[in-house]
């Protein structure tokens, strides 16, 4: 592989890396991981509300 490719391989995983860690936030909320078995009209407010509370914590 040449430099280039090495670089960009290692931007790729760099995003990789920090989609998974927040895939990763939602899935302990057990949101995206188990059957969301509350009210439908709720699921976009808390999806919503801890998606703000894993951003605030990922800022330095």
């Amino acid at each position: 592989m040449s430099k280039q490719d090495k670089q960009g391989n290692c931007l790729i995983s760099t995003d990789r890396v920090s989609a998974e860690h927040v895939i990763a936030c939602l899935k302990r909320f057990k949101i995206v991981s188990d059957r969301y078995r509350n009210r439908r009209n709720c699921f976009g407010f808390r999806f919503i509300r801890i998606v703000v509370c894993n951003n605030r914590d990922l800022t330095p």
